[in-house]
């Protein structure tokens, strides 16, 4: 079974490798993404959003319900973990 596991780990780390060979490197002006998403950003964020940053243009309005879908994810793992922990507690404060 240990064999199996680490095969399958190895070919795991093969399959990211070869994968991640095609992506571009960091940096690179030729990019797509530094060729059509970021100029567009730059240049018509303030038009479109009417935020003077574009950072937050892209945060609040076009990611925006990606970025909700993050904090909603957030809250829920905070709001779990303080119901686990009061959970633990008895009714005498000590915990079970």
């Amino acid at each position: 079974m240990k064999k199996l596991g680490a095969l399958l780990i190895l070919a795991m780390i093969g399959i990211f490798c070869y994968t991640s060979s095609g992506l571009p490197t960091i940096s690179d002006p030729k990019s797509p993404p530094s060729q059509h998403v970021s100029p567009r950003y730059i240049e018509k964020s303030k038009i479109e959003t009417g935020s003077p940053n574009f950072v937050t243009a892209v945060l609040a309005d076009y990611r925006g319900y990606d970025t909700l879908g993050e904090t909603t994810v957030i809250f829920v793992a905070g709001a779990a973990t303080v119901m686990i922990l009061r959970a633990g507690k008895g009714k005498g404060g000590e915990g079970k």
